[in-house]
């Protein structure tokens, strides 16, 4: 068996030597930026005496709310049809199983990145016959660079906070020994996204008026955090 040399137990060594001081600190970062897209659902309903009834009533509908949104073009990232039903009613104190009537519903998801459309598809969308419309969502793309922005402040912070520490013993810093998104050593669960970045909801019921005033929806502003660990080493500082 041979024996590692000195500097290979110098390296593994956690908190450094005397001759390589080892500084360990945190790193963070929060903003606040304006959100790039917004969300909504739309549930469309249908009822009728029989089930083809109801399901040509809730296709009618459906198509109609499918091309309203796809009027608004480019101002709409994605649209998805999510849920679908038929369900049968049954007459309450009937002996064996009547059917009262049938309802349908379909949901159908609206991604927009234009804000000033959204008020005006929410309002427009609302006032339709048995449509709900659930919204707005606020929310940033996984790619936006407000995520790689906040992980680069947290960076630069947590290397101010080593130079700091080695200035007031004072050194300088030396080498950097490890840098590491919180959590990413021991794979844990990611945290819970702070308060300020859950999506605000509000629900519509369907207007009687026609031709309703465009909606004035504030966008709400996203935080965004990031968070790292770095550990350094110093030139041995004369105490």
């Amino acid at each position: 068996m041979t024996t590692p040399a000195a500097d290979d137990a110098q390296h593994f060594l956690p908190y450094g030597t005397p001759d390589a001081p080892r500084i360990a600190v945190r790193g963070e970062a929060r903003l606040e930026v304006d959100p790039e897209i917004a969300r909504i659902g739309v549930s469309v309903a249908a009822r009728g005496k029989d089930r083809r009834t109801a399901l040509d009533d809730l296709t009618r509908r459906n198509a109609t709310v499918l091309d309203l949104i796809k009027t608004y073009g480019d101002a709409v990232e994605r649209l998805e049809t999510g849920a679908f039903s038929i369900t049968p009613q049954l007459k309450e104190k009937s002996r064996g199983e009547r059917v009262h009537a049938y309802h349908g519903r379909v949901h159908v998801t609206a991604e927009l990145t234009d804000f000033t459309a959204l008020g005006e598809l929410t309002t427009r969308l609302a006032d339709l016959d048995l449509t709900r419309v659930d919204g707005p969502w606020w929310a940033l793309r996984p790619t936006s660079p407000a995520h790689r922005q906040a992980r680069q402040q947290a960076v630069k912070e947590a290397v101010q906070r080593a130079r700091e520490y080695a200035e007031a013993l004072g050194t300088t810093l030396a080498a950097l020994v490890e840098l590491a998104d919180i959590g990413a050593e021991n794979a844990q669960p990611l945290a819970p996204a702070a308060p300020g970045s859950r999506m605000r909801s509000m629900s519509y019921a369907a207007a009687e008026d026609t031709a309703a005033a465009p909606l004035d929806l504030e966008p709400q502003r996203q935080r965004v955090y990031a968070q790292v660990n770095a550990r350094f080493t110093m030139a041995p500082p004369k105490l």
